[in-house]
């Protein structure tokens, strides 16, 4: 006969002795894990950003239209930024901004304005994930900055809210 039967048929004082210090033990094992080694829920974090990046061309990973620009970030979440931009009627980008415990990675659209040496920019980024700290983030921002066409540096402004 199977030990719920058993429970159920003749109630728990008709249980084996040995069946009953199983179930003990394992009661009382549970009962000294420590906190730490317990599954914890995480609170979800809202942040309101407003950061800043000076970026650089580099040409060996850049490709026609394609400019691949990395840099320092300042700001609230300070560390560097790679983007992987698109230039033409609408500016596209796929970004990774490397912070301290760990990476948001996203993709950006803006319109371009203006001509000549400089160019302006003003759109939208979305946070699509990242890595660490970040590996749930989601959020909208905005995504402006100037674009030096002589030279392919490019400045990037951030304000929004990430999620993580």
């Amino acid at each position: 006969m199977d030990a719920v039967k058993m429970v159920t048929r003749r109630g728990l004082a008709s249980m084996p002795a040995g069946m009953l210090a199983v179930g003990t033990l394992a009661l009382m094992s549970m009962a000294d894990t420590p906190a730490s080694a317990q599954p914890r829920a995480h609170a979800a974090r809202s942040l309101k950003t407003s950061d800043f990046a000076k970026l650089h061309y580099v040409e060996r990973k850049s490709s026609g239209s394609w400019l691949y620009e990395e840099g320092p970030a300042t700001g609230t979440l300070p560390g560097s930024m790679r983007v992987y931009a698109n230039i033409g009627p609408t500016l596209t980008a796929t970004f990774t901004i490397y912070a301290r415990g760990g990476t948001i990675r996203g993709r950006a659209s803006a319109k371009p304005h203006g001509s000549g040496r400089f160019e302006s920019f003003a759109g939208s980024l979305v946070a699509t994930g990242g890595s660490g700290r970040y590996a749930n983030a989601h959020g909208r921002a905005g995504f402006y900055g100037v674009l030096n066409r002589l030279n392919y540096a490019m400045t990037v402004q951030t304000t929004g809210t990430l999620s993580y």
